[in-house]
């Protein structure tokens, strides 16, 4: 039994319907898993503002499964980074690096915070790579701090 293509229909500005097949989706192949994740641009502070906190920091293309997540533990002293935050991305088949964001929700204000980043495929599987400790303080409440590399 013959089951109909559904098609995508366009009205043209002069009032021609114009119909197309549907485009089917392309599915790439994971990437071929980088031998070494090296981070590449260290964590810094891409926003602070009273009730959210941006980490950002660069990795060569880790490969692997499509979805990845960028995880920061972080806490009030650096030797018990016991709070952890969680971000997917979807890997860039096209690039040779992936920059990863983590948003972190209802902190403390005006109250410094360590923290180091790494990273793992959707499966759960690190990718090797775990970055130092570092710091950030945050915002009073109406403030806000901007990436700005000298600040810690």
């Amino acid at each position: 039994m013959n089951t109909p293509h559904p098609t995508l229909a366009i009205v043209a500005a002069a009032g021609i319907l114009l119909s197309f097949p549907p485009a089917a989706a392309q599915i790439l192949p994971p990437l071929e898993k980088a031998a070494r994740v090296q981070i590449t641009k260290a964590p810094e502070l891409e926003l602070a503002i009273d009730h959210l906190t941006i980490i950002r920091w660069t990795t060569n293309n880790p490969g692997g499964s499509d979805v990845h997540y960028g995880i920061v533990h972080y806490g009030t002293d650096p030797k018990a980074l016991g709070e952890t935050a969680k971000s997917p991305i979807r890997l860039n088949h096209g690039q040779p690096f992936t920059t990863f964001r983590v948003r972190i929700d209802t902190l403390k204000p005006r109250t410094r915070y360590y923290y180091t980043v790494t990273s793992e495929e959707s499966g759960g599987q690190s990718d090797g790579v775990k970055s130092s400790v570092a710091s950030f303080t945050t915002p009073g409440p109406g403030e806000r701090i901007p990436a700005d590399p000298k600040r810690d």
